[in-house]
């Protein structure tokens, strides 16, 4: 147990040691919500049901946005940068088993994604007065339920990628079609029919559904299907994952 703690501290370190991935992490995201303040402010729209303004309704977006870009770049790029430097061949040296050093390296994923969505929500809260008409335990679940399907996928897409480059540009293949025909950043109620039936195959339109959904105040009832989509996207993702990862 202290090697887990000890490595998980380490991952963290070496995290807040790059400048600019902590900034890009920490700040992108509040300065999204200021632009979307700037141009549209948030006051009660009927567009939103007459309750919610843009910055309200854009939140579980955000939301969705930030799970796929740590779940599709950051976690496949730094999986294949540390095959590649053999540091995974050193750990693996060490008397820690391979599944706590995959934990380590997903709980400080999970908790700096965490974090970050925590500081946009305050942002969001003391500059705009945010508004939603959910249950907060269950806009959390659902988050947690994004990340831990879309971080399996990037897991696939890092243990099989020979090198972080190829991680990188894999990663961007994947990440650009769920940012923007997901209903992450224009609404699906914009997209012509087509295009809404393409999106169902979409993976991050189940996140932007049902964090949306949660956020409006509806039941899980009401979300069976995103919900067993991303739980069958988590179970296959590891499953697969397991078997094609490579450690060197």
């Amino acid at each position: 147990m202290k090697g887990i703690v000890k490595l998980t501290l380490m991952e963290l370190k070496l995290f807040l040691r790059e400048p600019i991935a902590v900034l890009f992490t920490f700040a992108l995201y509040p300065l999204m919500l200021f632009m979307f303040g700037a141009i549209w402010g948030n006051e009660p729209s009927e567009r939103f049901g007459g309750e919610l303004g843009m910055i309200d309704a854009s939140l579980p977006q955000l939301g969705a946005i930030l799970i796929a870009s740590t779940g599709l770049m950051g976690i496949p790029i730094n999986l294949a940068t540390y095959r590649e430097k053999r540091i995974f061949r050193r750990l693996r040296a060490t008397p820690l088993r391979p599944w706590a050093i995959i934990f380590a390296h997903h709980f400080v994923n999970f908790s700096v994604t965490l974090l970050s969505a925590f500081l946009f929500v305050a942002t969001a809260k003391l500059v705009y007065n945010l508004r939603f008409l959910g249950d907060a335990v269950d806009v959390f679940l659902a988050f947690i339920l994004g990340c831990a399907a879309f971080f399996t996928v990037g897991f696939l897409v890092g243990g099989l990628a020979p090198t972080a480059k190829a991680a990188q540009a894999v990663g961007m293949v994947l990440f650009l079609p769920n940012l923007f025909l997901s209903g992450a950043t224009l609404p699906k109620e914009m997209f012509p029919q087509a295009l809404k039936n393409f999106s169902r195959l979409i993976p991050l339109s189940y996140v932007v559904d049902l964090l949306r959904g949660l956020w409006a105040g509806n039941a899980w009832g009401e979300h069976l299907l995103e919900v067993a989509v991303l739980i069958g996207m988590l179970v296959i993702g590891v499953a697969v994952s397991a078997k094609t990862f490579r450690w060197e």
